[in-house]
């Protein structure tokens, strides 16, 4: 055979080879392609919530919630890992949620709570024994089951139950007179009868007398339920001592406890129709966190919080208090020296330290202190977000995250965080996720603030792009190191988004969150105008396409922005409130207006409530085309918030609509309704922010 021959058959052999790479390239490429996140792929996102770790430190067991968008509900189910991350796996599946996995402390069974058809309706309290078999009800309940905890010699449950609403199994009208098969009608409900100075919870509803929440003392073998104590006082957070004979809880039994929503701490014997004895001073200001004893029974660690009229700006503290009540509680020494609020501290196996996480400057840390003095500790170097921590035989697991990976379970291990479990891995390999970096910049008076900027989705450095101001609630919490669909939302639809921890929120001391007190509006527009200001300034903001929304008190501030600044093109403004004054009694904030503001009719109060209604009261300086929404039944901020300031707007002749989702509470919880959400926001901004004329493109400076 001749060379050209031979010639012409290796080049026809070698375009059928490259024909095949470049097919089976193109194929993969096109499988491995990210894009940026959709719609659809937020019901695709699973929540990861409450480890808890066997007590032989080999398992943690969790809970997984997903959407399911044919029913239109979120269900949840427990799943349980090793913890070496090995053999995770899904161990209930019924058609109703399981939530609140807790281990027997002898390992027999790992128990949770669900609402499945069982021998009593309402939430219970179900048993998987991990030798095998199915799961099995525990408890028949009549009140609302709200919490439980196992004994140490795993024989008893502390539950916490609520009473029983009279109401919830209205009887049907006996048939009319003369017979026949017309169906029963129900009865019509009782009047709401209040007299309750706090008389109004949001999702609770209507809070009435006479209905309480106690704990109670369960025997598993016997299924006996009775009453810790006797008392007529809400009860919650049980907690038992190490040897099992006495139980901790937080209850307020001032004459009114309505008028100062704080906690006292008490010790009981475990035996029904204990006495209870306090632990806490009048002084002492305890949360409703759960207590923490120590491994010699002889302390207790528990969370305490700030002076009633700074209830909205509250700081936790970490105190210790002997169980026997011999002394008063102390701060403890090293913590104090921090400023920053701290939460869920539990006691190192030899007693001698105790840790704990704090909310620092956008992360929340884990730290450790020796109770014999000395400097804080960090267990982990920020940026971190750290949640939910559990622990047992020395192995702790907790709820972690970033800015790019979903919240998911880490075992926390000798200054690393080593993650268990990969929910949403599938779903991550998909999208193309925009990063986050933080800023800094001064405010009009000089003070520091900070924030985080996302940028959109495949930014080119150096050109400008459509801004959105997104302010969070609170104003007592912060903006932070943890994934955040909201932000990666906008910025898959071409938006950079700055988000900014304005005074008044939490993580950057005391001083910097009160700075706001009686005083809203003030420094935070200040420090939300300096943050826009500093993003046009790197570059970054194209300042003709400048948006700004937020939720309760991020709307709050919403409409603050838009009273003030003409430069902002479109608003999302949801729950937020309008003329002040009016919401006094119809909220749940009743204590904040009273003892921050003033009642109404004290004429200093009265100025101030006319000072914080600013936006609504100078609705006529608003020209920024502004979408107004709310839940209906919001108990927390009343839609009528947005339906005042929507009519303010509509009056006068400003683009805007009103949006409002039915039988939702402050936070919207239907997986349409956020989806709707999300899509309403992009389309109002679309709209006005994106059709504004862009300012001519410049080199990133900073």
């Amino acid at each position: 055979m001749s060379a050209k021959r031979l010639s012409n058959i290796s080049v026809k052999r070698l375009s059928h080879v490259l024909l095949l790479v470049l097919a089976f390239t193109t194929a993969y490429l096109a499988q491995t392609a990210r894009h940026p996140l959709r719609l659809d792929d937020v019901a695709r996102l699973r929540e990861v919530r409450d480890p808890q770790v066997s007590p032989e430190g080999q398992w943690v067991a969790y809970v997984v919630a997903t959407v399911d968008t044919k029913e239109d509900k979120t269900n949840s189910h427990i799943w349980m890992v090793g913890y070496d991350g090995q053999h995770d796996r899904q161990i209930t599946f019924s058609q109703d949620s399981e939530t609140s996995p807790r281990w027997s402390p002898d390992g027999k069974y790992l128990s949770f709570t669900s609402s499945r058809p069982g021998k009593a309706r309402g939430s219970q309290v179900w048993l998987l024994d991990r030798s095998g078999g199915e799961a099995m009800q525990l408890t028949e309940l009549k009140g609302r089951l709200q919490g439980y905890e196992w004994s140490p010699d795993s024989k008893r449950l502390a539950l916490v139950v609520g009473d029983p609403d009279p109401e919830a199994d209205a009887t049907p009208s006996p048939t009319p007179q003369g017979g026949g098969s017309a169906p029963a009608t129900p009865r019509a409900p009782k009047p709401i009868v209040i007299d309750r100075y706090h008389y109004k919870q949001d999702v609770q509803g209507y809070l009435l007398s006479g209905r309480h929440t106690y704990i109670y003392l369960y025997d598993i073998a016997t299924q006996k339920l009775e009453r810790l104590t006797t008392g007529k006082w809400d009860e919650s957070s049980p907690s038992w001592s190490p040897d099992g004979s006495r139980v901790a809880f937080m209850s307020n039994h001032s004459d009114d406890p309505d008028r100062d929503p704080i906690a006292q701490l008490f010790v009981a014997e475990a035996k029904p129709g204990a006495t209870e004895k306090l632990l806490t001073q009048p002084t002492d200001r305890a949360g409703r966190s759960r207590p923490e004893w120590s491994p010699d029974g002889k302390w207790i660690a528990f969370i305490e919080g700030d002076e009633r009229k700074y209830s909205a700006y509250n700081m936790e503290h970490l105190s210790l208090v002997p169980s026997d009540g011999g002394s008063a509680p102390a701060r403890v020494k090293g913590v104090e020296e921090l400023d920053r609020g701290v939460s869920s501290p539990y006691f190192g196996a030899d007693g001698k330290s105790i840790s704990f996480l704090v909310a620092d400057d956008r992360s929340v840390y884990p730290a450790r202190v020796s109770l014999s003095g000395g400097v804080v500790e960090r267990l982990l170097p920020p940026p971190v977000v750290v949640s939910s921590w559990a622990n047992a035989k020395g192995r702790v697991a907790a709820l972690s995250g970033s800015d790019t990976q979903p919240t998911e379970v880490y075992a926390l291990d000798d200054g690393s965080a080593r993650r268990l479990t990969h929910q949403n891995d599938p779903l991550m390999a998909e999208l193309e996720v925009a990063p986050t970096e933080e800023v800094s910049f001064k405010s009009k008076d000089g003070t520091e603030v900070h924030g985080l900027l996302t940028k959109p989705v495949g930014y080119v450095a150096g050109t400008r792009v459509p801004l959105l101001l997104r302010i969070h609630g609170g104003p007592n919490g912060q903006d932070q190191h943890s994934f955040s669909v909201e932000r990666q939302w906008f910025a898959a639809n071409g938006y950079a988004v700055l988000t900014v921890n304005y005074r008044g929120s939490a993580g950057r001391g005391q001083k910097y969150s009160r700075a706001i007190f009686a005083d809203w509006g003030h420094y935070e527009v200040e420090d939300l105008e300096a943050g826009v200001d500093h993003v046009i300034q790197m570059g970054v903001a194209d300042p003709e396409r400048l948006g700004v929304g937020g939720w309760s008190y991020g709307a709050i501030l919403t409409d603050y922005m838009i009273a003030t600044d003409p430069r902002f093109k479109a608003a999302t403004s949801g729950a937020g409130t309008a003329f002040t004054v009016a919401f006094y009694g119809t909220d749940q904030y009743i204590t904040q207006y009273d003892y921050e503001i003033g009642p109404p009719w004290n004429p200093k109060a009265w100025e101030t409530y006319q000072k914080i209604s600013y936006p609504f009261l100078h609705a006529d300086r608003i020209k920024t085309p502004t979408l107004f929404l709310g839940g209906e039944r919001d108990f927390n901020v009343p839609v009528q918030g947005s339906q005042q300031m929507y009519q303010a707007l509509r009056s006068l002749g400003v683009d805007t609509q009103l949006v409002i989702y039915p039988n939702e509470f402050h936070g919207i919880q239907r997986p349409s309704y956020i989806r709707d959400r999300y899509e309403r926001y992009v389309a109002w901004y679309d709209k006005y922010v994106k059709k504004a004329t862009p300012a001519a493109t410049t080199t990133a400076t900073r």
